[in-house]
């Protein structure tokens, strides 16, 4: 092969293939796990903050292997990581499913922890509990740069779940109004970041509350995702089904649409749409953003 092609933001050559293609001959019996992780070592694929990304390696390997030009082993087994595929554990004692009414004045200051990061143990484990079940949409652990929000009202009781994860790789409207061509987008995708999932708990009825929970977490997280990964944040993006929500809190927290996707989704590797439309809503977190999306 000598044409370049880029495959998880890597240009992949000639010289790259023949690499990729001598792992695998030196370690013809090993573990796909273990080989995406020999090839980042290999390339000293790092996220900024330091971490291997040794899941982007083993998403590579697959995608070369989809075009032919390599041949992995046979996969031996789900993920390595007993978490992604064990049962949520039941909470003891449960969380009250009382209704949580009133002004949202009555429950300030709400509470925000950042869970995903080592260490928060009981608050991770009560927010895959709540947003599991709860939200339309459900949730298994993330993989990749995450950011995840558990939020208490005034008094400690659980009303929002709210995790942000990868950007989308494309989005015509997105990319349209920030001013991105291919290249760029590879450049600086990883400054933009998704809100994959908002949960308020069904049992809340405050008004205002979820304009008030996405102010109050977008004014952390760029800071939260520089301590974590190493990178700044500068754009914020979600996906708004509009035959379930009109996306009134995202507009009331100074989201703007911007449009909609074409129906396609992360996995459809065909060009017909697959799902509804969504509404495309974007959230900067700098007076200068398209600026800095765009720069060389």
């Amino acid at each position: 092969m000598t044409e370049i092609a880029t495959i998880q933001g890597r240009r992949i050559g000639a010289v790259e293939l023949a690499q990729v293609r001598a792992l695998l001959a030196e370690h013809r019996d090993g573990s796909r796990y273990r080989l995406s992780r020999q090839l980042a070592t290999l390339w000293d694929w790092r996220n900024p903050a330091g971490q291997l990304k040794d899941m982007a390696a083993r998403t590579l390997l697959l995608k070369l292997e989809r075009r032919g030009w390599v041949q992995l082993p046979p996969c031996r087994r789900a993920s390595p990581n007993p978490r992604r595929h064990s049962p949520l554990p039941r909470l003891a004692p449960p969380v009250s499913e009382e209704p949580l009414t009133g002004p949202l004045a009555t429950w300030l200051p709400l509470s925000l922890r950042e869970v995903s990061s080592p260490g928060s143990g009981a608050e991770r484990v009560l927010f895959e509990t709540l947003l599991h079940p709860h939200h339309y949409l459900s949730h298994r652990r993330p993989v990749g740069e995450n950011l995840q929000y558990l939020v208490r009202a005034r008094g400690g009781r659980p009303v929002a779940c709210v995790l942000f994860g990868a950007a989308a790789w494309q989005c015509q409207a997105r990319d349209q109004s920030i001013g991105w061509n291919a290249a760029t987008r590879q450049r600086r995708l990883g400054s933009v970041i998704n809100n994959a999932r908002f949960l308020v708990l069904p049992w809340v009825r405050v008004s205002h509350l979820a304009s008030h929970v996405l102010g109050r977490v977008a004014r952390r997280l760029s800071a939260d995702g520089q301590r974590k990964y190493g990178h700044p944040l500068v754009l914020l993006e979600t996906f708004v089904d509009p035959s379930r929500f009109p996306g009134a809190c995202y507009q009331a927290a100074n989201w703007v649409c911007v449009g909609q996707t074409t129906g396609r989704t992360r996995q459809n590797k065909s060009r017909s749409p697959q799902a509804p439309p969504k509404g495309v809503w974007l959230y900067p977190l700098r007076p200068d953003w398209r600026r800095a999306l765009t720069a060389p």
